[in-house]
C-alpha cells in the first residue's frame, strides 16, 4: 500500500509541526523486545494541518519512523534533479523524523503500491514503463541521491515482489528485478554498510493469497542477491484469517528458517472494519499477537505505514481495504488497539 501524493503534504506541513507532548514510557521490568516500532507520516487525508498532530502523537510511542515512498516518476522523467528531488521531500521527512528522536528507515517502491499487476500509475500516464533501461536508470540515480542524503538505516528497494510475479505480467516484474538489482549496486556504492533489502508479501508466501502457493520466498532470494536482510507485508484479515490467534507464531519466523536474514515489518495490519469482517476488539488481539510473531522471528523493526485511519472517500480508489488500519481513527481518537500498541511499546528495546 502506498500513497504517494500523501508525502507532498507532509513535507508542506514538516516546519508547522509543534511540540510533540509526553512519551510512552518503558518499563525495564518487562521482558526486552528486539524490534524498533513506528509508523509513516501519512495523515488521514491530504490536509496539511492533520500532518503535525499525527506525527506528534505516534512519535509518543515509537522508535522509528518509516520514510515511505514512490519515486516523483513525472519529475524525474522531465529532466528533474535527483539530488533536488530529495532535498525537496524526504529528507525533509528523514530530518523531522531524527529531530522527534526517531531512528530512519527507508522504503522505496518503483511499482505502483495499490495495485501489484501494473507500472507505477506515473509512469503509465505518462507512456513510459520500468522494463525500459532508460527508467530503470533514473531509479538507480534517484535511489543513489537518496541514500546519500536521507542516510536511512536500512532500506527497500522494491515491494511485495512475489505478489507482483503472482499477478503481473513477465514484463513488469522483470523490471522490477531489474531496477532494483540496479539501484542495489548504486546503493552499495554510495553507502557500503546500508542494509538492503526488498519486500514479500507472507499471506502469499504462505499459500493464503490468489497466486501464492505456499513457495516460501527462495525466488525473491534468488532474484534479488542483494539482500541483507527481508522486509515483510502481511495483511491476514484480506487472506482467510478469521481471528488473530489463527495466525501461527512462526509466521515469519519460517519464511527464513533454512536460511536466516534479519527481518522488517514494513506494513500490515488487521482491519477494525465489520465490513471486511474485523472489529475494534479483534484488532487490538491483532496487535498482541503480532507482538508474539514478532518476538519469535526476533525481527528488528515493526511499521505498519498508517497511524490513523484513512479517509476513503477522498483518497484514491483501492484503499479501502486498507483505511482502517489505524490505531486512532480519521478524527485522531485512540482505538482499542492503541493501547496493546502502547503496552508492547512499553517493553525496553534490546540494545544493538
Amino acid at each position: 500500500m502506498r500513497l504517494p501524493a500523501a508525502a507532498v503534504v507532509i513535507a508542506a506541513a514538516l516546519a508547522a509541526c509543534g511540540g510533540d507532548g509526553g512519551n510512552v514510557v518503558t518499563n525495564p521490568t518487562l521482558p526486552p523486545r528486539t524490534y524498533v516500532m513506528g509508523f509513516s507520516a501519512v495523515p488521514p487525508r491530504f490536509d496539511a494541518a492533520l500532518v503535525p498532530p499525527v506525527v506528534d502523537l505516534f512519535a509518543r510511542r515509537a522508535d522509528a519512523g518509516l520514510v515511505l515512498q514512490e519515486p516523483p516518476w513525472a519529475e524525474l522523467l522531465s529532466g528533474g534533479d535527483p539530488e533536488a528531488l530529495v532535498r525537496a521531500n524526504p529528507l525533509g521527512i528523514a530530518d523531522y523524523f531524527r529531530a522527534k528522536g526517531l531512528r530512519v528507515v527507508a522504503s522505496i517502491d518503483p511499482a505502483d503500491g495499490l495495485d501489484r499487476s501494473r507500472d507505477s500509475p506515473a509512469l503509465v500516464a505518462a507512456g513510459r514503463r520500468l522494463a525500459e533501461p532508460e527508467v530503470r536508470d533514473l531509479y538507480r540515480r534517484y535511489v543513489g541521491a537518496f541514500v546519500t542524503l536521507v542516510r536511512p538505516e536500512a532500506l527497500t528497494l522494491a515491494s511485495e515482489t512475489n505478489l507482483i510475479r503472482a499477478v503481473a505480467p513477465a514484463s513488469v516484474y522483470g523490471g522490477v528485478v531489474a531496477a532494483a538489482n540496479l539501484a542495489a549496486a548504486e546503493a552499495r556504492l554510495r553507502a557500503p554498510a546500508l542494509p538492503l533489502m526488498i519486500t514479500v508479501q507472507v499471506d502469499v508466501a504462505s499459500g493464503r493469497l490468489p497466486g501464492g502457493v505456499g513457495a516460501g520466498i527462495a525466488q525473491d532470494r534468488a532474484d534479488f542477491p542483494f539482500l541483507q536482510a527481508l522486509g515483510l507485508s502481511s495483511y491476514p484479515y484480506l487472506a482467510g484469517f478469521n481471528d488473530p490467534e489463527e495466525l501461527p507464531l512462526d509466521y515469519y519466523s519460517r519464511l527464513v528458517a533454512d536460511a536466516p536474514l534479519p527481518l522488517y515489518v514494513i506494513e500490515g495490519g488487521w482491519t477494525s472494519s465489520s465490513a471486511l469482517g474485523g472489529s475494534p476488539e479483534e484488532q487490538r488481539r491483532y496487535i498482541e499477537r503480532h507482538a508474539r510473531i514478532l518476538d519469535t522471528a526476533r525481527a528488528l523493526a515493526w511499521f505498519q505505514i498508517t497511524f490513523t485511519d484513512l479517509d476513503a472517500a477522498v483518497l484514491p480508489a483501492g484503499i479501502g481495504p486498507f483505511a482502517s488500519l489505524g490505531l486512532v481513527d480519521v478524527s485522531l481518537q485512540p482505538k482499542p488497539a492503541l493501547t496493546s500498541w502502547d503496552a508492547a511499546f512499553a517493553r525496553p528495546l534490546e540494545r544493538r
